[in-house]
């Protein structure tokens, strides 16, 4: 396995080890802050999330600390934890991203456009908005024109408010577009 691979490995556990903890959190409503469960780690190492080893309680507290640092999760009174407002639109933000890539309905023939005008002073909001809508797997037109073949309202709605772009950004549905065929090809799509 290359660097690459290796580093980008590395990311995935990280971001699913949060994704984990994040969820945990929003379940239970609160989490124990004392002690991590003595299963957790075997068990997120089981779903292939945590190398194995006796670091790993560590590492699931170092998620835990990072989350607190990110302001995703904050610690009450009597030790335990809780999701932020900020946590919440996160939980929101994985669950429909989620709920996206796992979207298996038929095509109904219609493409979802995302059109963004986003100013350089808020650059780092179009970059986030980029690797949001890239990471559910939207295809990119062209520079702020973006494509997916399935409804995605409620998605793109949240982004607006997540990231506070309002009518910097524009979604459309169109019926046909022009030379659609690679990206027939690429979603793997009826023709």
């Amino acid at each position: 396995m290359g660097d690459m691979e290796r580093r980008g490995k590395k990311r995935a556990q990280k971001r699913d080890l949060q994704r984990a903890l994040l969820s945990a959190v929003a379940f239970a409503g609160l989490l124990a802050l004392a002690a991590v469960p003595s299963n957790l780690p075997l068990a997120l190492a089981r779903l292939g999330m945590l190398p194995t080893g006796p670091k790993d309680a560590g590492t699931v507290n170092r998620a835990r600390n990072r989350l607190i640092k990110k302001g995703l999760l904050t610690r009450t009174k009597d030790g335990f934890l809780r999701l932020t407002p900020a946590g919440t639109r996160a939980m929101r933000t994985i669950e429909l991203q989620d709920s996206l890539l796992k979207n298996s309905r038929r095509w109904d023939g219609r493409w979802r456009v995302l059109i963004f005008d986003i100013p350089e002073k808020y650059r780092r909001t179009r970059e986030k908005l980029r690797m949001t809508i890239l990471s559910v797997g939207f295809v990119g037109l062209q520079g702020s024109v973006w494509v997916f073949p399935h409804d995605c309202e409620d998605f793109v709605a949240l982004l607006k408010a997540d990231l506070h772009i309002g009518n910097n950004l524009l979604y459309m549905i169109v019926d046909e577009m022009e030379a659609d065929g690679p990206l027939r090809k690429h979603f793997g799509l009826d023709q």
